[in-house]
């Protein structure tokens, strides 16, 4: 499962994904403002000690990181610094990231983003081997805006997110080996807008043909198929979308 590291807290709605995002959803039910971008007490979580001076955070574990903001987001630019040093420290985990940034991940890298890890006295390159950098597509707009820039950038770990799906999304023929994985689902909550279960086999479909992992997560409150549509408990969608039984992996 992993451990959650959400180092700062607020976020500002970016694009047509963000509409009914869960964090201003929950965050309004304490009538706090979510725009409101600050730092968190989980800041310094993956370098912290037990009493034996051990890490609290085990080796080999898999951060999901500012799941409660974007992680390149232009109010955290003062602390994204500590935060780097951070993740290269504990370079014997692996963090994983979310952005509707991508043309903000350039200039958010840090200095030493290039040099890779040392092992076996030879150099890697190509930023960081413990981080994963997501990028999230949730329309065709959107998916013709980032795809371009993320698929370029200097990043070794880079993967696709298409959730919540808002419509049918064609990438064009630009997936590739770049990318490790595209997921795929539904929205969520009581406003949630429709996911149709076409526009879910026609992303399967390209990364089929690119060779690239492909991974349904999970329906969406309001799923459609063949037409029908369906009103799903909030937790049956992931269970609903494994039993479909169509994630591709490459076996690579």
């Amino acid at each position: 499962m992993g451990e959650v590291w959400n180092l700062w807290h607020g976020c500002h709605k970016k694009s047509e994904g963000c509409q009914h995002c869960y964090v201003f959803r929950r965050d309004a039910e304490f009538e706090k403002d979510s725009n409101v971008v600050t730092k968190t007490a989980s800041f310094n979580l993956p370098i912290r000690r037990n009493r034996k001076g051990e890490w609290k955070v085990r080796p080999g574990t898999l951060i999901w990181t500012c799941f409660t903001s974007d992680f390149f987001i232009e109010d955290a630019d003062e602390w994204r610094g500590d935060a780097w040093r951070m993740i290269r420290q504990r370079n014997d985990l692996h963090f994983f990231m979310v952005t509707k940034r991508p043309e903000r991940i350039l200039q958010c890298l840090p200095e030493d983003w290039n040099d890779g890890l040392r092992i076996g006295g030879q150099g890697i390159g190509s930023g960081y081997q413990h981080v994963t950098i997501c990028c999230t597509m949730e329309n065709q707009r959107r998916t013709d805006e980032r795809l371009p820039l993320f698929r370029d950038l200097p990043i070794r770990n880079k993967a696709v997110v298409c959730e919540p799906l808002l419509e049918a999304i064609d990438f064009r023929g630009e997936l590739g080996s770049w990318c490790e994985q595209v997921t795929v689902g539904g929205e969520s909550g009581r406003d949630a807008r429709i996911c149709d279960y076409a526009w879910v086999l026609g992303i399967r479909e390209q990364c089929m043909a690119a060779n690239v992992p492909f991974h349904f997560k999970q329906t969406g409150a309001h799923f459609r198929k063949d037409g029908r549509l369906y009103n799903i408990p909030r937790k049956l969608q992931m269970a609903q979308a494994h039993r479909a039984g169509i994630d591709f992996s490459t076996n690579l």
